[in-house]
């Protein structure tokens, strides 16, 4: 039985921290469903691409469009295996989610894997 993951994220996501994880996950013959707050299957979420270009802090450009392959409102924690939460500019908005605590909370109880890639 294949692996599921789930992937929580938003609008402004760090590009790379999005859709690497995504395509190697799949390549891994991973199921990974991507939800954001507020969002259905087929919607779109924006991504950023934050770099260091020598100035005093990072520029922010605007990156891809990534299609979501769930909804959010209708997802079950105990179906997934894994957890993944992409940093960027998504967690300064989707932690404030009571669903989205609720889903850390029960991936923490349970031991299941979580990785967050907010810095």
């Amino acid at each position: 039985m294949s692996k599921k993951v789930l992937m929580i994220a938003g609008d402004f996501v760090e590009d790379y921290e999005i859709m690497v994880p995504y395509q190697m996950l799949l390549m891994l013959g991973i199921n990974v469903d991507v939800v954001a707050p507020d969002k259905k299957s087929g919607d779109v979420i924006k991504t950023a691409i934050h770099d260091f270009e020598g100035d005093a802090t990072y520029t922010e450009k605007r990156g891809h469009n990534f299609i979501l392959n769930a909804d959010f409102e209708t997802i079950n924690p105990e179906n997934y295996d894994g957890l993944v939460i992409p940093g960027g500019r998504a967690p300064e908005y989707i932690r404030l989610n009571q669903k989205v605590i609720e889903i850390v909370k029960y991936f923490f109880a349970e031991c299941k894997q979580t990785v967050s890639l907010i810095e």
